[in-house]
């Protein structure tokens, strides 16, 4: 049996906070991770997860889409691309009264972060501008703020920044010999510079991927691999199950084993031990079964709500009921 060794950091007093440099590992070493039996892996995870985090508390984020449709990239899981007949209809930036609104909504169900997502690819100056008075705004309510805009140009991040954020969300999706296959309109580098960009802002990170691309289990591991070496690796990680629309290129294909996603949940929990693994899209086709063993994989956050951007998510009162049967706290 190829087992995969595992260093475990000493707990952080407090809340989790990187004050180490990030752990280097390799592609093979993530390979073995996922290779391991079922159980051994669990077992692993659990045990790194509990150096760290409460193993039954869960962090609520809700996210709300701010500016829907009509973007120019063409990643071929998205239905927000411009290029696909999707039925997703381009909308302006919303006002700022709709956003606290749905800010205070999520608030008052239990939502401890508001994320903000817009479909650009690139903000222009006056739409940062625009987006960091909402991100003022929501911060003002005494929620944590994060914010998807797309790519960042100089000096973005330090708007954002001044005006509130706490975390930028910008994934880098799939492997690096992956990309090229799900997205023709960037490069795989230009996510790690808008990555830089926030870094060195002082904005935290949240960054993951999607996983049922039609990707090979060595390329789950070079994804996660892409992440846990990020130094400091993303303090927030969520892990998206392709969720498939029609119109879109990866409509129909293949989606991944409910099994093999929560070991590529398992996997991010033990190279990124203080991460906030997030269990993004795609949880309504898991269901509960598979969520209650990705939490004890070392999932530790969920978004929350009815909608992810515009594909669906299971309701405040499906998570509430989960949670409770499972025994959950939530922060």
């Amino acid at each position: 049996m190829q087992e995969a060794a595992v260093r475990i950091h000493p707990r952080p007093e407090g809340r989790p906070a990187q004050d180490k440099p990030a752990e280097r590992w390799s592609v093979e070493a993530i390979e073995a991770l996922f290779d391991l039996p079922f159980p051994e892996l669990m077992f692993q995870a659990q045990t790194v997860h509990r150096e760290h985090f409460s193993p039954t508390n869960v962090q609520l984020s809700t996210l709300l889409s701010i500016k829907t449709g009509g973007c120019p990239e063409d990643c071929s899981y998205c239905p927000q691309a411009a290029r696909y007949d999707t039925g997703v209809e381009a909308s302006k930036l919303m006002e700022e009264d709709a956003v606290l609104s749905a800010a205070r909504a999520a608030q008052e169900a239990g939502a401890t972060r508001f994320c903000m997502g817009a479909a650009w690819r690139s903000p222009k100056d006056r739409d940062v501008e625009k987006v960091a008075a909402l991100i003022a705004a929501v911060k003002g309510l005494g929620m944590e703020t994060c914010a998807t805009l797309g790519m960042l140009d100089e000096g973005h991040a330090e708007q954002l920044r001044d005006a509130g954020l706490d975390y930028y969300n910008h994934n880098i999706d799939t492997a690096p010999d992956k990309y090229g296959d799900i997205i023709s309109t960037r490069q795989f580098e230009d996510r790690l510079d808008t990555l830089n960009k926030v870094r060195g802002a002082g904005v935290k990170v949240c960054s993951g991927g999607i996983v049922g691309l039609g990707e090979t289990r060595q390329q789950r591991a070079g994804l996660i691999a892409a992440l846990a070496n990020l130094d400091p690796y993303p303090e927030s990680v969520p892990i998206n199950n392709l969720v498939q629309v029609a119109g879109t290129p990866l409509h129909g294909s293949t989606g991944i084993d409910p099994l093999e996603f929560v070991r590529t949940i398992a996997v991010a929990r033990i190279t990124m031990p203080l991460s906030r693994v997030r269990l993004s899209a795609g949880r309504q086709e898991l269901g509960e079964a598979i969520q209650a063993l990705c939490f004890l994989a070392g999932a530790n956050s969920i978004f929350y709500g009815d909608k992810l951007l515009i594909t669906g998510n299971p309701d405040v009162s499906a998570d509430r009921n989960l949670l409770d049967k499972l025994g959950m706290t939530t922060s």
